[in-house]
């Protein structure tokens, strides 16, 4: 599974790096409301939330559902500010019809990759809407309530709360990462210029890819889609957005219309190297079977030959050798010679990663 952005003839300066305030405080805000999701930032959440005044943490649980399971499109302008006034004043000149959508996207549509009929205009999908958001509990219905009576009043309360969120805590936070942010962006630009669109995609994120024959980008990821960054007139390109907050999600917005944009955790040297989605599956399915599982529990105490293991748990060589060569597919096992001898053992490691390796896999 993987999303695709098609940018064939697309030319270079439309591909562009840049740090963004409101797509920084959409991950900053995940990260308060799923602080599971991000172990590494504990201290940080754990000192925010605690420093929220009442009011502002009861406004922002009226509206997580626009960045708690993910983000809302709306946190991921395309064309970032300098500034978070900068990007809301984007945001407030956003289509009515365009904001709507954004804003239900997450879990009050059917579906995300493909143009649907707008809710305000749309009878059917109004009550549909409607019915979706009544399922996740009477504070997501009654928002959405709102956004369907008065787009714009919804649309001005987002922008106070952004605006108190900056005051509160963001405006010290952005201060403080905005300079990485902005070092990031500009490493990634220079690879782009000086060694093409492939090395600075694998800057960015090993779940990036280009496909070369294809022209297209591709996003390792436990989702399917596919969209252009050939939109007409200024809405043609991609945006690279970096984040402090954001791994281990690598977000893609692909809506239809609109420009592709990538939000990207920075890197750092404790963050993992992530795994790719079908090497994660293999190395699940390598060890669910039982006799690799035994394989495996004696592989884990030292090295042992395809006989000696043959011997141990009473089936033939060629047995061994078949389950043997599934394990080392997966790269779950090392092995090395030893004269005429081959000695397998388990590589410790990556299975030790195998729960981290899944869960970012889901999370990504």
């Amino acid at each position: 599974m993987s999303v695709t952005i098609d940018i064939a003839g697309l030319p270079p300066e439309r591909i562009v790096f840049s740090p963004s305030p409101l797509a920084e405080l959409g991950a900053a805000l995940h990260a308060l409301s799923e602080p599971a999701h991000h172990p590494g930032l504990h201290n940080w959440t754990t000192a925010t939330a605690c420093a929220l005044k009442p009011d502002l943490a009861d406004r922002l649980q009226e509206a997580d559902f626009l960045w708690r399971t993910t983000r809302s499109d709306i946190l991921l302008p395309p064309d970032p500010g300098a500034t978070l006034a900068e990007d809301l004043d984007r945001l407030d000149q956003m289509p009515e019809e365009e904001f709507v959508t954004a804003a239900l996207e997450i879990s009050c549509a059917a579906s995300y990759g493909r143009a649907r009929p707008n809710p305000l205009h749309d009878p059917y999908e109004r009550d549909r809407t409607r019915e979706r958001a009544a399922a996740r509990g009477p504070c997501q219905a009654a928002f959405v309530e709102r956004v369907l009576a008065d787009p714009p009043a919804v649309r001005a309360w987002l922008r106070r709360l952004f605006e108190d969120c900056e005051q509160a805590f963001f405006g010290d936070t952005w201060q403080r990462v905005r300079v990485q942010l902005a070092a990031d962006a500009r490493h990634k630009a220079e690879v782009l210029r000086r060694k093409g669109l492939a090395e600075a995609l694998a800057t960015v994120s090993p779940a990036l890819t280009l496909d070369a024959e294809r022209q297209r980008i591709v996003a390792d990821k436990l989702a399917t889609g596919q969209t252009t960054a050939l939109q007409p007139g200024e809405r043609a390109g991609i945006t690279f957005v970096p984040t402090a907050f954001g791994w281990p999600h690598l977000l893609v917005l692909h809506a239809p219309g609109w420009k592709p944009v990538v939000h990207y955790p920075v890197g750092s040297p404790e963050l993992p190297r992530p795994q790719a989605l079908e090497l994660v599956q293999r190395r699940l399915d390598a060890v669910s079977h039982p006799v690799r599982m035994n394989l495996c529990r004696t592989l884990s105490r030292g090295t042992h030959t395809t006989g000696e293991l043959a011997n141990a748990h009473g089936i033939t060589a060629p047995e061994v050798s078949r389950h043997i060569s599934v394990l080392k597919k997966a790269g779950l096992l090392t092995t090395r010679r030893r004269g005429r001898y081959v000695l397998h053992q388990l590589d410790l490691a990556s299975v030790a990663r195998l729960g981290s390796d899944f869960l970012e896999a889901l999370l990504r």
